[in-house]
């Protein structure tokens, strides 16, 4: 299970993540809404806004399809994470899903224009850590409502078996984070900028805020090269994000 937990740099106090989550089983798994009109809609070209840090993709998934997507993932049964986390973890308030589901995320990869727009930029192919081969199975859903927020933490590494063509068994680690906008500002919400601190100093003269797009996806750099980063409160109507994981071979 991929979670958030101290890298070797020494963050300040409250740096973890909780994990608490509702995982379903192969038999229960979601029936994903298809990726309808096909994509990519757009050229999917790389914006850097912190430069070998973080990555975006624009319009990723186009609005009406990010639309489909939340009304679909309203009827998923989201947990609350506990207000009071365990000793040392990030403290985090929002509603989650947590599901393994392999096919889903081969569908993401190969279905949406990613694996190109990640495999064939040679500019941008010593960012990822290695040979990029799928996302981590690993899907999570989150909806932040007024209040809720993700305390300043880093994402860690972790290693896990993907199954892909060549090697139903690959031995993989995660290298950065995944996180898929489906609301913005253009859909009621106010707030939820996702903010880093290069210098793993929380002050806000450093702060640089990621404002979410409807169907941006933003990809950022997760285990000992993380960035202290924070999902900043909603303060009107809903932010949702799939979240999912780069993966490349061990």
């Amino acid at each position: 299970m991929a979670k958030d937990k101290q890298p070797k740099k020494q963050p300040p106090s409250s740096t973890l993540a909780a994990t608490t989550t509702t995982t379903t089983t192969k038999k229960t798994l979601p029936d994903w809404p298809v990726f309808k009109p096909p994509l990519p809609v757009v050229s999917l070209d790389f914006d850097s806004p912190i430069q070998d840090k973080v990555v975006v993709l624009r319009s990723f998934f186009p609005k009406n399809l990010c639309r489909d997507y939340v009304s679909f993932l309203r009827t998923l049964p989201l947990t609350t994470t506990p207000g009071k986390p365990k000793r040392g973890m990030a403290v985090r308030v929002n509603d989650r899903f947590q599901v393994q589901d392999p096919i889903f995320a081969e569908r993401l990869w190969s279905e949406t224009g990613l694996r190109e727009a990640v495999l064939d930029n040679p500019d941008m192919a010593h960012l990822w850590g290695g040979e990029v081969v799928g996302l981590n199975p690993n899907i999570r859903v989150y909806r932040y409502t007024p209040g809720q927020f993700f305390d300043a933490h880093y994402d860690d590494s972790n290693n896990l078996t993907l199954s892909t063509p060549e090697n139903p068994f690959m031995p993989v680690k995660t290298t950065w984070t995944l996180l898929l906008y489906l609301t913005s500002s253009t859909d009621g919400c106010v707030g939820g900028e996702t903010v880093f601190y290069p210098n793993d100093r929380q002050t806000k003269i450093e702060a640089i805020p990621i404002c979410p797009e409807t169907g941006m996806l933003l990809l950022h750099k997760h285990g000992d090269d993380c960035m202290l980063h924070e999902g900043k409160e909603v303060t009107a109507g809903e932010k949702w994000i799939l979240r999912s994981d780069l993966c490349v071979k061990r």
